[in-house]
Order: structure tokens, then sequence, then C-alpha cells
């Protein structure tokens, strides 16, 4: 099994205004782009693991990084650290996808302690690159639970992880 691709973020936005004699404009065209290869290493990742999850209510879903999500290949995802992290909520939310939080188990070297979530709105993007050798590590059985819920109601959203096997 063999990774690569590239990761790419593209703004663009134009800003304008009405003055005596002329339209001033400021406009933005920004893209991030990173190739990746296959491996451990700077800029290369091993595995990846995505999928649309619907119905998640507040009491959530606690994704295991080290050894229970199955691939788009039919194989065990194993984790041992996380280099990308997306989540997209779905725009008819009713609340927020709360990323983070577990209460014992958790992943959260991306993070400052178990108790902190990042709030992604409906329509929202939450997105966190780390292409560098080390990532952020996933401890198997200590530290390996993503958490994943709403803040009211239910919501849908979907998610990439993309990392290390080892």
């Amino acid at each position: 099994m063999a990774l690569t691709g590239s990761w790419m973020v593209q703004l663009a936005s134009e800003l304008t205004a009405t003055a005596d004699f002329s339209t001033p404009l400021d406009r933005l065209m920004r893209t991030y782009f990173l190739p990746i290869t296959d491996g451990v290493g700077l800029n290369q990742c091993n595995q990846h693991w995505h999928d649309q999850r619907t119905g998640v209510g507040t009491g959530g879903e606690n994704l295991d990084l080290a050894g229970v999500l199955v691939n788009g290949l039919g194989q065990t995802a194993t984790f041992a650290r996380i280099k990308l992290i997306c989540v997209f909520a779905a725009l008819a939310n009713s609340g927020n996808v709360q990323v983070g939080g577990h209460a014992t188990l958790a992943f959260i070297n991306w993070v400052a302690s178990a108790t902190d979530i990042i709030n992604v709105r409906p329509g929202g993007l939450f997105l966190l690159a780390a292409p560098d050798a080390t990532g952020y590590a996933v401890t198997a059985g200590t530290g390996d639970l993503l958490t994943v819920k709403a803040s009211s109601g239910t919501v849908s959203y979907d998610i990439v992880l993309v990392g290390g096997a080892t």
C-alpha cells in the first residue's frame, strides 16, 4: 500500500468600495500547496481514513485512531501520528460539530488539554495540518480517541484523517 497526493487550500475574495472617480479593489488570492509522498518523514504520509458521518448527537462518538477505523481498501487504519485533520460540518446542521474533548483517552496533543474542543459551525470547515516528520502522536490505549459530537440536536459531518502508520 502506498500513499501519494497533495494538500491544497485556496483562498479568494475581493473587497471593493465606492470612491468619487474610481472603484478601489483589494483582491486576495492565495493558494497553499504541499505535495505528499509515501513514507513517514517530512511531507510524507502512509495512511488515510475518511468518512461522511450522519446523525451524531450530543453524546457523540469516539473515533479510535489506533486500530478500529477501516479505510477505503477495507484495511484497518492504525495511526501512530496524525498529520492532517479536516472536518466539514453540514450546512443543514442545527448545532455545531464539536471536535475533541474526550475525558480519559483523548488524542489531545493538537490542543492544550483533554477538555478543549473546536466548534465547527454549520457549513464551516476545520483544517489542521502538521506535515513535519512527527505530526501529532497517537498513543494506542491511552491517547487515541478523537471525540466528535453535536453541541445540540444531531449533526452530520465529513472527516478526513491523514498520517502515518509508523
